[in-house]
């Protein structure tokens, strides 16, 4: 269960009553590499594994798959190995439900450039946002993010809800490591605010388009545009602000300024 009915008092004007609400569940994982400390997580009782897997890849942490011996994961523990026991690992990190990813000043610059030439119609983008966002958690519990993995005729590969929407990232891109899915003819919707973590993930994942029915920011947009990646915002009833990678959006015209 990824909620619990808890006691609250419920006020209506100056009327106060004994109720109950539900609250979605947090739990800490804490992650080890190869006896080593590498993260602790705060995400939803959830994909595990797959959380594990996607946040081992856009971590660069491995480079693949294959990389990985074994996953164990008992409780509030995941213990993975590692095909190459000495892979070196950053400093062990602490990722909060607000915010998430990595601690390490992005360097766009630095990062992989996205390869592929998927173009989506805005029917497709449209109809995706839609189909992410229809959860019931989420009206339950007002309490969740959720992101949304696609081909690029707009079917749902993996629909992932968690408390952080990093975390929710992590998720479809570890189901799609594990089901051996070409990520450059996918792309990504999620619910909240696309920020440069979320870019640097999908440059990492070759996922050439990221989508949300919220904003973006200005790095996350400086980012995209090294690295080739489309972001597509404000995705509500028929209007979308593109902001990067127009080219991959079919009808779109080219800004003003290329």
């Amino acid at each position: 269960m990824l909620y619990r009915e808890l006691p609250i008092i419920k006020g209506d004007g100056d009327t106060f009553v004994p109720a109950t609400h539900p609250v979605v569940e947090e739990m800490p994982l804490s992650v080890t590499v190869n006896g080593r400390p590498a993260l602790t997580a705060m995400t939803s009782p959830s994909m595990l594994r797959e959380f594990v897997v996607g946040y081992l890849y856009t971590e660069r942490i491995v480079r693949d798959l294959h990389d990985i011996e074994s996953i164990r994961i008992e409780g509030n523990t995941a213990s993975v190995l590692t095909k190459n026991p000495f892979a070196i690992l950053t400093s062990h990190k602490t990722v909060l439900s607000g915010c998430g990813g990595s601690t390490t000043f992005l360097d766009a610059g630095h990062l992989p450039k996205i390869r592929s030439d998927l173009t989506l119609s805005p029917e497709v983008i449209r109809a995706a946002t839609k189909e992410t966002l229809d959860s019931d958690l989420h009206r339950i519990t007002g309490g969740i993010h959720l992101v949304g993995l696609f081909d690029e005729e707009g079917r749902a590969i993996r629909i992932a809800e968690d408390i952080g929407r990093h975390n929710a990232l992590d998720r479809v891109v570890g189901h799609g490591l594990l089901a051996g899915i070409d990520f450059s003819r996918t792309f990504a919707v999620c619910s909240g605010r696309i920020s440069s973590e979320m870019v640097r993930k999908c440059l990492v994942a070759n996922i050439p388009v990221i989508v949300s029915r919220g904003a973006t920011t200005t790095i996350a947009v400086e980012a995209a545009k090294t690295g080739g990646l489309t972001i597509v915002g404000f995705v509500r009833s028929k209007k979308m602000n593109i902001y990067t990678g127009w080219e991959r959006v079919r009808g779109a015209p080219p800004p003003a300024d290329d």
